[in-house]
């Protein structure tokens, strides 16, 4: 393989064509169902599939099967079958919903507003997930022109992820003849640990949660009156999660939430702490004088990837400060977040959740908590030699640096459903999230020479997949 070569026309394409494209759909404000109910009606998310589709048709190899598959009730899926030197068959993700607007934008920058400064595109979307379509086809693209075979490729570009991916396994079911059983799936909506080198994500965590409600009371009383006779609500609140978390440290307590932590594992996090140091944790806007729970970059690893994490993430009851009087509120409800190791069973750990934070409440408050999710992590399997060596030279090759391997703190369900789905199948998981691109929130941004670069490896991948027998 001609690296230069390869590396030539995606440069070309991305600069050409690519960006104009992901700067347009940046444009759109197709925001995922969860997000925006009457997506049909406001038609942005058919406007995103279209223009997506109208890319692929001039850009995707002769004799590609391009098909808009729109199911019942379900948001529309793009399926793009590009035949290969041989039938066996390399699926390849992407998704082009996108999350809300988020405030805190820079002055100048916004979520359907495209700006490119220097090597960054900001916008919603283009980082989260939009590239990737155009990212797969031009990996193919670059191995075509040089006439290196690969195996067939099918592309599927969902429109539902951000609200959980619930209707990818009904298309999945709707393509099964038509995709088989892949030998390879590589799924392009994950993160790079920094933007040095090629990153692929071995784990994912689960996560359950929902709301905890304290009631003590049916309407507020004097706070002089009641203070010191009825119990205070955040109070009680507060000891139910201790049984949950050491608030010193923020340990979960549990071992109901803890797995052991498989061996590999340790030493990439060790190799990746290494190679990242500081940056691990000083990637975040920390507060003046604040300072993350650990300085260890493998315990930062591991804490993210392989431990429970709690985030109380939302509350209600609690009037904002200009409105708040000398009240004893009747309730407090506390929205909760808690991620759970890779291998966790999350049903269990959502009964166990439950459970713990109703029993025996204190002063035999009114407590309750209402599941809202429990969505189970990933753990991919040990790497084929030929990908473990493919992904070695493609690093070397187009960044410069040896692949690194590392677990992601975030849940992504389609992954633990395909991971179901096809569990013979080797999985290569990477993405373009990187340090400060800040994926659902302000100053989102793509980075283009990642994208670059990480597009070239996709094709070495898919030349290594072809020769690997």
């Amino acid at each position: 393989m001609d690296t230069s070569a390869i590396r030539n026309y995606v440069e070309r394409l991305w600069e050409r064509s690519i960006l104009a494209e992901l700067a347009e759909y940046v444009r759109i404000p197709n925001k995922s169902p969860a997000f925006d109910p009457d997506w049909r009606a406001h038609g942005h998310m058919e406007r995103a599939v279209a223009h997506f589709a109208e890319w692929a048709r001039q850009n995707a190899p002769d004799g590609t099967r391009l098909e808009v598959a729109r199911l019942e009730e379900r948001t529309p899926l793009l399926f793009i079958d590009v035949p290969g030197a041989s039938q066996d068959c390399v699926l390849l993700y992407g998704h082009l919903d996108k999350q809300p607007e988020m405030t805190g934008w820079s002055e100048g920058l916004g979520p359907w507003l495209p700006v490119r400064k220097q090597d960054r595109l900001y916008g919603r979307g283009a980082a989260d997930d939009g590239y990737a379509m155009f990212a797969a086809l031009a990996a193919i693209g670059a191995l075509r022109a040089q006439d290196i075979p690969h195996a067939r490729c099918v592309v599927i570009i969902e429109a539902c992820e951000e609200s959980g991916s619930f209707d990818l396994p009904h298309y999945i079911d709707h393509f099964a003849r038509s995709i088989g059983e892949p030998s390879l799936v590589i799924a392009l909506d994950s993160g790079c640990a920094d933007y040095e080198q090629l990153w692929s994500t071995t784990s994912l965590r689960g996560l359950t949660g929902g709301t905890l409600k304290v009631e003590v009371l049916t309407e507020g009383v004097h706070s002089g009156d009641a203070g010191g006779v009825v119990p205070e609500s955040f109070r009680i609140a507060r000891q139910l999660l201790s049984r949950l978390e050491n608030e010193a440290t923020g340990e979960v307590l549990p071992p109901e939430f803890h797995v052991p932590i498989p061996a590999p594992r340790r030493e990439q996090a060790a190799a990746a702490g290494v190679a990242l140091g500081e940056s691990v944790y000083g990637r975040f806007p920390f507060a003046s004088g604040a300072r993350p729970l650990s300085t260890d970059p493998c315990e930062v690893i591991m804490n993210r990837t392989w431990r429970p994490a709690l985030a109380v993430i939302g509350a209600d009851g609690l009037p904002a400060l200009a409105g708040a009087g000398n009240v004893l509120r009747p309730m407090t409800a506390l929205k909760l977040s808690l991620r759970l190791p890779p291998t966790c069973n999350a049903k269990i750990a959502a009964d166990k959740l439950k459970s713990l934070l109703e029993r025996d409440p204190p002063c035999a408050a009114k407590v309750s908590f209402e599941s809202d999710w429990a969505a189970g992590g990933w753990h991919a399997a040990e790497l084929a030699p030929w990908l473990a060596q493919s992904l070695e030279a493609a690093s070397r090759a187009y960044f410069g640096k040896p692949a690194r391997f590392m677990g992601e703190g975030g849940t992504i369900p389609f992954v633990s459903m395909l991971g179901e789905r096809f569990a013979r199948s080797q999985f290569l998981v990477t993405g373009v999230l990187g340090p400060h691109s800040n994926a659902h929130g302000p100053n989102e941004f793509l980075h283009i020479p990642t994208a670059k670069r990480l597009t070239c490896s996709v094709a070495h991948v898919l030349a290594d997949h072809f020769r690997r027998q």
